[in-house]
């Protein structure tokens, strides 16, 4: 019995989903240990790119992202792309276990819906439809509704990157993981470009001295750099329960709109089969929504600790705050105020630093 082409993009995609969920939690495990001894990637630092666990958890991904770049050589879009809330099971999972995030019972029936979600798609996804050449496929990526797409792309892009990231991105969760968003979109559709055709020229039929190819392997690269960068800054900046469902929806949906309009998916379809994709997707959707308003979150630390210093260094006797800070570990702010002791003698040296 011959597989078909969508069966094989469906175990890939599978495959890949299982990879890419578990790397989600490998990856923070390895950023929160790189944090602990130098600059967090959240503000700029690389001290992850020292850090063998974050290297394990890179290695995942991109064997995660190899099944998932040839799952769309096979299937189209429409039922590779949404099969990643697989992805937020393993993951929602993983942290349960590794990280300590409890999930809780209403998280296990957004699991549940996700997965009823994918089972409607893949039965009622189309067939690929394959180009006979990567011509073929310049000619889809140069109508105008693609071209105004990826205008629209860039140029939302630009402003988060600009204006926003400098000013809301280490308390707005949506500033990177839009920016990863849009870029996964052109990311996908260049995937799927060279994939197509490097299956045509395995063929027999060569793509490689087309400089359409090229062109589309210069954009994939560009695109998943962009990606890895903002998402190290989303996953350090914020909690992995909440990054990982609101990556997947945004990407989700810009993909299948970006695939739709370039590689028109849903031609030949009827409207009942086309209906209920979209049913599919509002539930896998539905599915993130409840698993990612159930998670817990990070919850910060609480406690004092103890300074000791001069006698002549302490400002006052009273309750007076001397030195604040600022940290934006999750969505919000804490503030760490150091307090002369109410109880202490003068001449005692303590001080404590309240978290609250």
């Amino acid at each position: 019995m011959v597989m078909s082409d969508n069966a094989k993009g469906l175990i890939l995609a599978v495959a890949s989903s299982a990879f890419i969920g578990s790397s989600f939690i490998v990856k923070k495990k390895g950023l929160k240990r790189a944090a602990a001894a130098g600059t967090r990637a959240g503000v700029g630092g690389y001290t992850y790119l020292v850090e063998p666990l974050w290297w394990v958890g890179m290695v995942t991904m991109i064997i995660g992202e190899v099944s998932n770049f040839v799952a769309y050589v096979y299937a189209p879009a429409v039922l590779v792309t949404p099969l990643g809330a697989l992805s937020i099971i393993v993951s929602a999972f993983l942290a349960h276990i590794l990280l300590k995030e409890r999930l809780q019972r209403m998280g296990i029936v957004g699991c549940v819906t996700c997965i009823v979600g994918s089972v409607i798609i893949v039965l009622h996804a189309p067939q690929e439809q394959t180009p006979n050449s990567v011509e073929e496929i310049w000619t889809l990526a140069t109508q105008p509704a693609f071209l105004i797409y990826v205008a629209a792309t860039i140029s939302i892009v630009l402003a988060l990157v600009l204006h926003f990231d400098p000013r809301y991105g280490q308390t707005n969760i949506l500033v990177y993981t839009g920016i990863c968003s849009l870029m996964g979109s052109l990311t996908v559709v260049s995937i799927k470009a060279i994939g197509i055709a490097i299956k045509l020229t395995l063929d027999g039929t060569s793509q490689i001295t087309y400089p359409q190819t090229w062109f589309f392997v210069t954009v994939a690269a560009i695109c998943v750099v962009t990606q890895l960068n903002y998402l190290n800054k989303a996953l350090d900046t914020f909690n992995a329960a909440i990054v990982s469902p609101v990556y997947y929806v945004m990407f989700t949906t810009l993909t299948i709109i970006a695939s739709v309009i370039m590689f028109k998916d849903w031609s030949g379809q009827n409207a009942t089969s086309i209906a209920s994709e979209i049913c599919g997707f509002i539930t896998v959707l539905s599915g993130t929504i409840i698993l990612h308003s159930t998670r817990e979150q990070e919850s910060p630390p609480i406690g004092t600790v103890t300074w000791y210093g001069s006698a002549e260094s302490i400002k006052s006797f009273v309750d007076e705050p001397l030195i604040n800070f600022h940290d934006s570990d999750y969505l919000g702010h804490q503030d760490l105020t150091w307090r002369r002791d109410q109880n202490a003698s003068p001449k005692d040296s303590t001080v404590n630093v309240i978290i609250s």
